[in-house]
């Protein structure tokens, strides 16, 4: 035992000296009190790691000196002891922040489980965790040599994210770093997966998981048969990890009903990927049923999703459902959205409600622009602390919070995911070339092929050609595109930032979550 100091204060303190000798033979140093005065002057005096108290003392009672403890020293457990078991006094005392509460009498291993829950709690749960990793590390390892479909693949993403958040609770860069390796296995394996696979998926339906363009078909369907209102949320760039951070948020207001993940569209990229989502339809038909919408790749930025309204307008009258009245919002900045919070009630009357919220792909394309932010979201642990940060103080959380209220059901989901990339691969091309650094769609381009997917015959996967002589490059795992001008200085602005578009587990596999109130 490394020191420990434990404070008792109980009035009947002589009574309780085998509890003490008992917990001296552990190894704790125990002092004690039989008033809470004298208390209140020991914690000033010395620094203690746990104080047992008795509730029913005479003078400052148990209640009072708790409170006055915690107003000096806010973060010091306390065990509350009592003989009462009435349910004020159990109340009072969980609201003064107590650690535990015990009901006299109490044994000696009833103190030594409630000194090893608070004290050696991080010890015990860093120690376990790391085993069962350990454990664990060898059976992803095998698994990953035996994924043959999507399902495996989504499977094996999960299990590697709850490590990745596991691992996250620990000060152990050697396990992280082990952990990161075999991620990086995975997308290495993974990108040789969808080489082989992703043109089938097109010719062989049956064979595709739930994609971009056939997710509102197939998930949110049958919510829209259900004949009751809900929300569509959907939160750009919203990686699977991120999504698991912001959960609990979410979960004091609802319950998660159900929690899948789906499989974005190459370009894993918001102008096709979304785009595709609210039209129900790949790019080349979004291109040939609305070619006054479709902006071109190399076009500028601006307009390349402006007509999502109008795409799930066609598609909801294509399925059927063109009876439905239908909201649309697009929340691109924190006043937009706190307003939108403000007059949520303005949507109520619509049977569907689309919300898109921007706020995750700001964050990313800000890491790459802003020094701050690159060093306030350095590595992916961060990014994830980042993102829960936003949401926990965002309008949307309070969007979430009223819907609940009102008994609103909610469909969270996304249009793709990132990446942080690390290594640079290298591309030339003429002018037309679009700026995308995950994937590239022009003529003549010069290449490393071992760091791309090339897809030479657009047609085949459903995507627009520029010119009859265009293709795709899609860079695997944590490549970027550089051009071989200025090819450092490029280098060093875009490595360790957050792109999209390629091919990698974090882009592809992305979380639709059925959200039900909570009554």
């Amino acid at each position: 035992m490394d020191n420990i100091q434990i404070l008792w204060v109980d009035d009947e303190i002589d009574l309780l000296k085998p509890h003490i000798l008992f917990l001296e033979a552990k190894g704790y140093q125990v002092d004690t009190a039989n008033n809470g005065a004298d208390a209140l002057d020991m914690i000033d005096e010395k620094h203690y790691q746990m104080v047992f108290l008795d509730e029913n003392m005479p003078g400052i009672d148990g209640l009072e000196t708790l409170q006055k403890m915690k107003e000096k020293y806010s973060t010091l457990p306390v065990v509350m002891i009592t003989k009462s078991e009435e349910e004020s006094i159990m109340e009072d005392a969980i609201g003064s922040q107590i650690s535990d509460y015990l009901i006299k009498p109490v044994n000696p291993n009833q103190i030594l489980l409630t000194l090893k829950k608070h004290l050696d709690n991080r010890r015990l749960v860093s120690e376990k965790t790391q085993s069962n990793y350990q454990q664990e590390f060898r059976q992803i390892g095998m698994d990953l040599a035996m994924v043959r479909d999507f399902e495996g693949w989504e499977s094996l993403f999960k299990r590697l994210t709850y490590w990745e958040l596991e691992l996250d609770k620990l000060e152990d860069e050697s396990l992280n770093e082990i952990l990161a390796s075999q991620k990086k296995e995975a997308n290495a394996q993974f990108f040789r997966f969808i080489e082989k696979n992703y043109e089938d998926w097109f010719k062989y339906s049956d064979e595709a998981p739930v994609m971009s363009h056939t997710l509102v078909k197939e998930w949110v369907r049958p919510q829209l048969e259900a004949d009751k209102p809900f929300f569509l949320v959907v939160i750009d760039n919203l990686r699977y990890d991120q999504w698991k951070v912001i959960q609990p948020e979410i979960e004091k207001y609802f319950t998660v009903a159900n929690e899948k993940t789906y499989c974005s569209i190459l370009p894993s990229a918001t102008q096709f990927a979304r785009n595709a989502l609210f039209a129900g339809l790949m790019p080349d038909g979004i291109k040939q049923r609305f070619p006054d919408k479709w902006v071109e790749d190399n076009d500028d930025e601006e307009g390349k999703n402006n007509f999502e309204e109008d795409f799930f307008r066609d598609q909801l009258q294509r399925l059927g459902f063109s009876s439905k009245s239908m909201g649309y919002e697009k929340v691109t900045n924190h006043n937009y959205g706190k307003r939108l919070s403000e007059n949520l009630s303005n949507l109520m009357h619509n049977d569907v409600n689309v919300v898109v919220y921007n706020f995750v792909d700001m964050l990313s394309h800000a890491k790459t622009d802003m020094k701050v932010i690159r060093e306030l979201a350095d590595n992916d642990r961060a990014y994830r602390s980042l993102t829960q940060s936003w949401f926990r103080n965002s309008p949307l959380l309070d969007m979430l919070r009223q819907l609940s209220q009102r008994g609103i059901p909610v469909m969270l989901t996304t249009d793709h995911g990132t990446i942080n990339v690390v290594d640079p691969t290298k591309v030339v091309g003429d002018r037309s070339l679009n700026t995308n650094l995950r994937y590239k769609s022009g003529r003549g381009m010069t290449f490393q092929p071992r760091d791309v997917m090339e897809i030479k015959n657009p047609e085949a996967v459903h995507l627009p050609k520029q010119n009859i002589n265009s293709t795709y490059l899609f860079a695997k795992e944590d490549l970027f595109f550089a051009y071989p001008n200025n090819f450092n200085h490029y280098v060093k602005y875009y490595r360790n930032t957050y792109q999209h578009g390629g091919i990698s587990l974090e882009e592809m596999i992305i979380p639709f979550v059925t959200l039900q109130p909570k009554g």
